[in-house]
């Protein structure tokens, strides 16, 4: 099966639309923008081992995501869709998740010292039963033959809008302690990707002919729902963290209605945005990304070290 550019409106898939406008520009991606990450190991050590578990396990879920994201993009929406201007947007989400589970190997490689300990972060979805559960349901839709593209791009943009929610709220929460200065920069630039992500699955779905029924959709998102809640409130509570699990059900049900919004449906929830430090995320990234040095995404063992990185002049070049 192939959604071929008679499914969708006439109006729609312009190349300004697909890679700008609707979205953003293609030159607003991250070009492997640099993450220090020398900070991040003192703090690291300073952390209580309850901190630890859940940041090692949270970084262990996107990992694995990411891989199973570009496994949907290359096994069933590629081959299915043949819209050219859609496509180049896939290709374009291809490397940038790419480079997303290269940092966050960095991360895991940084942080956790034991080989055997990293190995089984690495293979999260077989070895952690919190990560298989979410897993699990993408998977699920990537491999359901029954189910249409119009159904699949609504579970895939719960996954990177829903999925990834709440785990980027606790890790921004992290930043609002004033912790893992490198970890949390990178979480910024990396879910602001993930929304990008998630805004053009949306506009795929306006675009298609042939949606599925309303009753459908919502029954994807508050599935999505449920088990991201039950991921961070109970198989991986935030609370390990000091945030507060009411409030995480309620964000995560917040940001699902702000998704069910961008599909072109009414709230379900209708609850207020819990966490007052995700209102200014957006605001913050636009003002302080350029206060980041940038440059590439560091290569294991580079700035590593828990050492200044000042401009010397009797520095070798």
């Amino acid at each position: 099966m192939t959604v071929a550019d008679n499914n969708w409106k006439t109006e729609s898939l312009s190349p300004s639309r697909t890679t700008g406008g609707e979205t953003e520009r293609p030159d607003l991606v991250r070009c492997n923008p640099e993450v220090d990450l020398s900070k991040d190991l003192q703090h690291w050590d300073a952390m209580k081992d309850e901190e630890r578990y859940f940041i090692s396990h949270v970084l262990a879920f996107f990992a694995a995501s990411d891989g199973i994201v570009n496994e949907n993009l290359v096994e069933r929406f590629m081959q299915e869709v043949q819209v050219t201007e859609a496509r180049c947007f896939y290709g374009f989400q291809i490397a940038m998740e790419n480079i997303h589970s290269e940092m966050y190997s960095l991360l895991i490689d940084t942080y956790i010292k034991d080989p055997k300990e990293r190995e089984y972060l690495f293979n999260a979805i077989e070895t952690l039963p919190c990560v298989k559960k979410k897993a699990d349901w993408a998977l699920n839709w990537i491999g359901n033959k029954n189910a249409t593209y119009g159904e699949r791009v609504v579970a895939f943009a719960a996954v990177e809008g829903i999925f990834f929610s709440g785990s980027f709220a606790a890790i921004f929460w992290l930043k609002k302690r004033g912790l893992m200065p490198g970890l949390t920069f990178s979480n910024e630039l990396i879910s602001r990707d993930e929304g990008l992500h998630c805004d053009f699955a949306c506009l795929m779905f306006k675009h298609l002919v042939n949606k599925p029924p309303k009753e459908t959709v919502i029954s994807i998102i508050k599935n999505a729902v449920e088990i991201e809640q039950e991921f961070l409130t109970d198989a991986l509570p935030v609370k390990l963290i000091g945030m507060n699990c009411d409030m995480m059900k309620r964000y995560i049900e917040f940001v699902a209605d702000r998704l069910l919004l961008e599909l072109g449906f009414s709230k379900i929830y209708r609850v207020e945005n819990p966490f007052d430090f995700m209102e200014n995320i957006s605001l913050e990234g636009k003002t302080n990304f350029f206060e980041k040095r940038v440059g590439e995404y560091q290569r294991m063992g580079v700035m590593a070290t828990p050492t200044d990185n000042t401009f010397r002049l009797d520095a070798d070049f």
